[in-house]
């Protein structure tokens, strides 16, 4: 190993820092995975210090071009870290000037570490969001493509886990859908947010060389740039906010496996999880567990974890930047990658689940038709909370005969709980009526289901 690097901080110390220290300061471990938006950033500054003659022309492009080469370098997987390099600012510096020598000291004129990682961060931030978002649209076309499949499939809806009334299997994916479509676009205006050029902040008082701070940020496609150096150093609300939109992601992600994970089970048996998202026991040959659900469950308990110890460390810091902030990385990294293995498999059980309609269908009971029977009367003149009383009074006596079915109850009994009871009060108990009826827009008869789907495709293809 060659000689340890100089620090870039290093001129006014004269004593070694423990070796201890040296481990427990360094972040090359975790931040070498923005070493694009380190180099993008540094390229575009070097162009800035040219505009303004801090630089020559020639200068500039060796530092372009030598930055290139360092690029290459991680790209191809031969990037040597060294003693020394303590985070991927100081690493490609360190890189740089033994590719093109001293004239790599003139890249960091006017400019800190401290507008530099916060320029890194939210350009990495701005590409994982594009990743995410090509993520989420595919899981809700999923939801989308199955929800216009299957539209014609009925189940039970549940409150407080019993049996309620008849729904569509689609009419249940799509509220799924919905809070997920909710998620892409508190994404897409999270990014709209944060998307503003730090550099040109310099340590907290600003730039003394009047670059073009303008056309360094349109060059780096930020929509403009932090109107405030010290905010411009020390904001880490992106990071917060990133890792609040992964929490309540995470938290739908959660909702829906488990509601797959009870309708898998043998009590229920509405879904079958491919073998491919399902692992077996090691004593009992039987089961088939569904284990992709229960980690996606999991895992939102870890991105929560990650948002609410990030906040503890960001809480009480004084203004500008302070070490505390270089735990602001690693919960936003791993909960980016949290979030792209969980989407990704999501749609993956999503788009290779199978359905058992008969089982969904055998699971309705007549008594679900309850509500059904109380709006029979109320189209009859007789007031609701009336009707509520009388249908409940049909159940109770379904109850008392042994449990029969609502509909097995004749209509001598149902015109003894009130006479507006006629003939034609068999025509409640048809499960496909009951949602049929269903029919005011977010309903779950077949035509608002299918404009929810239309609804949400063009919502995508947006």
């Amino acid at each position: 190993m060659s000689a340890p690097a100089k620090k870039l901080w290093g001129g006014r110390f004269s004593g070694a820092t423990d070796p201890l220290m040296e481990r427990f300061n360094e972040s090359i471990h975790f931040d070498r995975r923005m070493h694009l938006a380190d180099i993008r950033g540094s390229q575009t500054y070097a162009g800035a210090l040219a505009a303004k003659g801090i630089i020559t022309e020639d200068e500039r492009k060796s530092l372009h071009d030598g930055l290139e080469k360092v690029l290459g370098e991680w790209e191809a997987g031969t990037f040597e870290l060294r003693q020394g390099d303590e985070d991927i600012h100081t690493a490609n510096e360190r890189r740089l000037s033994e590719l093109i020598g001293s004239v790599a000291g003139k890249l960091h004129t006017g400019r800190s570490r401290n507008d530099q990682v916060a320029t890194d961060m939210r350009y990495w931030l701005r590409e994982e969001c594009e990743r995410l978002d090509k993520f989420l649209t595919e899981l809700l076309r999923v939801v989308v493509d199955r929800s216009e499949a299957e539209v014609d499939v009925l189940m039970p809806g549940y409150t407080h886990l019993q049996r309620a009334q008849p729904i569509r299997w689609s009419h249940l994916l799509l509220s799924h859908g919905w809070s997920l479509e909710a998620d892409l676009q508190r994404l897409r205006s999270l990014v709209g947010r944060f998307n503003l050029l730090p550099l040109g902040s310099g340590a907290l008082a600003g730039n003394p060389f009047q670059v073009d701070r303008q056309a360094m940020a349109k060059e780096l496609g930020f929509a403009g740039v932090m109107p405030n150096s010290l905010y411009g150093v020390s904001d880490r609300d992106f990071v917060a906010e990133f890792l609040f939109w992964a929490s309540l992601t995470m938290v739908h992600i959660s909702r829906l496996a488990e509601d797959l994970i009870t309708y898998s089970s043998e009590e229920f048996g509405f879904v079958q999880l491919a073998d491919a998202y399902s692992t077996g026991s090691s004593l009992m040959p039987q089961k088939k567990n569904p284990d992709s659900l229960e980690l996606l469950r999991g895992k939102s308990g870890r991105v929560f974890g990650s948002m609410s110890g990030f906040l503890m460390s960001y809480k009480g810091l004084p203004s500008t930047y302070n070490k505390d902030l270089q735990e602001d990385k690693e919960p936003m990294f791993d909960a980016a990658d949290t979030l792209e293995g969980s989407l990704q498999i999501t749609a993956s059980v999503l788009a290779t689940l199978t359905i058992r309609p008969e089982r969904m269908r055998g699971a309705l009971s007549t008594n679900m038709l309850a509500t059904d029977l109380a709006e029979y009367l109320v189209r009859k003149g007789v007031p609701f909370r009336e009707t509520h009383h009388i249908a409940g009074a049909a159940v109770k006596l379904s109850e008392d005969r042994g449990g029969v079915p609502l509909s097995d109850l004749s209509l001598s009994d149902l015109q003894g709980l009130h006479s507006s009871f006629a003939s034609d009060v068999t025509s409640v108990f048809d499960y496909e009526r009951s949602v049929e009826n269903r029919s005011s827009e977010g309903g779950t008869s077949k035509a608002t289901v299918l404009a929810q789907c239309k609804a949400m495709r063009a919502g995508l293809k947006q």
